[in-house]
């Protein structure tokens, strides 16, 4: 199977037993109080994506400063920030497009910094790419759109490649769009579909760029929930860039759960549980200026955060 989305059992309120870093924190009568961090250092992978002292600039322009930031295995940070704060810049860095001009980049524990471009291609296997719009090829049908990662991968058979796309259209609810023309789609069915062919690949890693610009406020919770389930069912780590503060609301007070019909649930933040695996980043002149949760965030006192955020 190429892709499994599993129902990972909670004993007691716990984190999945599998998820190195404890997404959640039951604490019963208490908002959001987050439980101390367990040691794991014995886990196989604990930070997904790490940049480390990175400075990057264009010509004159510094879009990069002495930038640090860490996303654990099964983490998401959200990441906001204004025109040239280096947002996009942190993408390409990751999949190895752009280099830094100081500082190191890990990605899955492996140091990325000063790879060929032969050695990035098999980095790049372990990361999933959403676009703001969708980036689809208009000649070809949905069904092979999302086969493509596999098909150039020549790993699996044209069976085995059929079953994975047929399942993974029905996750992102678009089973019956196998044979359309992406012509065919709305923005948002366009979107789902990039998201399952970012995902056929069952990377460990998925990087998203403004998923949910440009859409109406439905189909942008439904893209939401694609990403909080493969959060939570599947363990994914993820960069979420966005400007849709709404979007970035929803993920970071929201988990997905599957019941024992199969079905998938979502359950949002109360007095008994607040997620711990989805923190905001914002950026300013290069800099993280804000690093937390959504409580954190709507305490702050940073008068730059409180004004990016009205």
């Amino acid at each position: 199977m190429l892709l499994r989305i599993t129902d990972h059992r909670r004993d007691k309120g716990c984190r999945p037993k599998h998820d190195p870093v404890g997404g959640y924190r039951f604490h019963p009568g208490h908002r959001c109080r987050l439980l101390p961090e367990q040691d794991h250092s014995g886990d196989p992978v604990l930070s997904a994506i790490r940049f480390e002292k990175v400075c990057k600039s264009y010509d004159d322009q510094v879009v990069l400063r002495d930038f640090d930031l860490e996303v654990r295995s099964a983490e998401t940070k959200i990441v906001l920030g204004g025109s040239g704060s280096g947002k996009s810049t942190i993408l390409k860095m990751v999949l190895g497009l752009v280099k830094p001009d100081q500082g190191r980049i890990w990605v899955n524990d492996q140091d990325v910094t000063d790879l060929s471009e032969d050695e990035l291609m098999e980095i790049r296997k372990q990361i999933g790419m959403v676009f703001q719009e969708g980036a689809l090829f208009d000649s070809i049908t949905v069904g092979e759109n999302v086969a493509y990662p596999l098909r150039e991968g020549k790993q699996h058979t044209n069976d085995e490649i059929e079953a994975a796309v047929k399942r993974l259209l029905g996750f992102v609810g678009l089973a019956s769009a196998y044979d359309k023309m992406p012509s065919e789609l709305s923005g948002g069915m366009r979107r789902r579909v990039a998201i399952a062919r970012a995902v056929v690949h069952r990377p460990s890693i998925v990087l998203y760029d403004e998923p949910t610009a440009g859409l109406d406020p439905i189909t942008s919770r439904t893209i939401c929930d694609l990403v909080i389930a493969l959060r939570d069912l599947e363990g994914v780590s993820s960069i979420f860039v966005t400007h849709d503060l709404s979007a970035a609301m929803t993920l970071a007070s929201e988990m997905a759960l599957r019941d024992a019909s199969g079905e998938v649930t979502f359950r949002s933040e109360d007095d008994n549980f607040c997620l711990a695996n989805t923190r905001f980043v914002i950026l300013k002149d290069g800099q993280i200026i804000f690093e937390g949760t959504d409580e954190a965030l709507g305490k702050t006192d940073d008068e730059y955060v409180r004004e990016f955020l009205t």
